[in-house]
């Protein structure tokens, strides 16, 4: 049966007549290197459901790759884009200035972490705060080299695809790669080495990074450690307080900036406002984007203000960054997630999530490892729970036939086995079983 909007009876199918007419187009004019989860098109989204073209809905945990912790169109948002829109589009923030930029910046000062004075600016995409976040850090210190973490993700531009781990697809045949850019390691417990403990772990990688410093670049030319407090791509893998406490602490002994990567993780996820809030770490630079403004291409770079202040006018910026667009729906955003307690309901999703798959985890011998922070959550497949190997294969097939069922799930890790969560911070408790149910379900029938 079809379901509507309105109607969360899911069964799909998909790609119907009005998609398959669009992905032969899609063939003949877009290049194969922009992939795609669900084999079709948007007609219109609501909340935490998308319905597509031929009208087929689907509950949506992918949230466009965590971009939409407030939904899809949250009415005070496109309200505000709507009045927004019949005033002026871009005037260009470098040519003449506009409130909403202010507006913006001086909210992302008062609520990110630290009570020391801040500065922000906008850009348009993750990939470029990381590289701008970078390119202050080096004017600040004088130095060149930056270090970030295996499996970390942090975009697909020269600099930022140079500080991602990952090599396919993200790498492979595009270097050569930006020089003075290097790896430490991260800490990913559940395939640790047998017998060791998590604290014995953290200990030996941040020893690791101190010897770093003798064997591969001298501290003295490091201008940031950049890490993602939980890493996203990565396949959502949560540090400790003591090594994200421990990375702070070597870089306030070497002069080294700390940048946090919550591109992916900021804006309610974790169940914090910044998941860097739950490591009691407060970050010199911090990098924003996705569910910044629901969906609208805007990102930010928030960091101390004499930090900040070291780029001369005209050093950084750009064309399009902080359009009126953007500034608007991300104070919208920020308001929407105080007013309707989404924080506090990230831990609710969580909870519900963390608690179904805990419990399946003592029944299907492919769930190796649950996991999560707030309502970021992941479940790592495994061909087998004693020798762990990863489980791609079934992870594509569950993916796929979550899809055709109407759910959409997304695939992350360094191995392709990582079922992640990253559905809109307003899907209703209905509309979440709902779709639990029907991974459950895949899940059950394929293994």
């Amino acid at each position: 049966m079809k379901t509507t909007m309105n109607s969360i009876e899911l069964k799909t199918s998909i790609p119907g007549p009005k998609s398959s007419s669009l992905l032969e187009r899609r063939a003949n004019n877009v290049p194969q290197g922009v992939s795609n989860t669900v084999p079709s098109f948007a007609a219109k989204g609501k909340g935490a459901l998308l319905e597509d073209v031929d009208g087929n809905v689907f509950i949506d945990l992918g949230g466009a790759i965590g971009t939409l912790n407030a939904g899809h169109c949250p009415p005070k948002v496109v309200e505000a884009l709507t009045e927004q829109i019949q005033k002026y589009i871009h005037p260009g923030f470098n040519v003449m200035m506009y409130e909403p930029y202010i507006e913006l910046a001086e909210k992302l000062n008062q609520i990110t972490p630290g009570t020391h004075d801040k500065k922000t600016f906008f850009l348009n995409s993750g990939a470029e705060a990381v590289e701008n976040a970078v390119k202050i850090a080096r004017k600040y210190t004088g130095r060149k080299a930056v270090i970030s973490f295996d499996r970390g993700f942090h975009g697909r531009t020269l600099l930022a695809m140079s500080l991602t781990s990952k090599v396919k697809p993200y790498k492979f045949g595009f270097g050569p790669f930006a020089p003075d850019t290097y790896k430490a390691r991260y800490p990913y417990y559940y395939r640790a080495p047998f017998g060791v403990t998590p604290e014995e772990l953290d200990q030996n990688l941040l020893d690791q990074l101190e010897d770093f410093f003798l064997s591969e670049v001298p501290a003295e030319e490091i201008a940031a450690i950049i890490m993602e407090p939980v890493q996203g791509e990565g396949g959502f893998i949560i540090p400790s307080k003591t090594f994200v406490q421990g990375v702070k602490r070597i870089c306030e002994k070497h002069g080294i900036l700390f940048i946090a990567d919550e591109i992916q993780t900021g804006f309610g996820r974790t169940g914090k406002m910044f998941a860097i809030e739950h490591f009691d770490v407060v970050p010199d630079i911090m990098t924003m984007s996705k569910s910044i403004a629901a969906g609208l291409p805007i990102s930010a770079v928030t960091g101390r203000a004499e930090i900040m202040d070291a780029a001369a006018p005209g050093e950084i910026g750009g064309t399009y960054g902080g359009s009126p667009l953007g500034c608007v729906a991300g104070v919208k955003v920020i308001e929407m997630i105080d007013e309707e307690k989404l924080v506090d309901r990230a831990n609710a999703i969580g909870e519900r999530i963390m608690w179904r798959f805990t419990g399946l985890k003592n029944t299907l011998n492919v769930i190796g490892d649950v996991r999560g922070l707030g309502a970021m959550c992941a479940v790592e497949l495994v061909k087998d729970p004693q020798t762990k190997e990863p489980n791609k294969d079934l992870t594509a097939k569950v993916v796929q036939e979550c899809n055709k069922r109407g759910v959409i799930v997304l695939s992350a890790g360094l191995y392709g086995n990582v079922l992640r969560f990253l559905s809109p911070l307003v899907i209703t408790d209905d509309q979440l079983d709902e779709a639990l149910d029907v991974i459950e379900e895949v899940l059950k029938q394929l293994v």
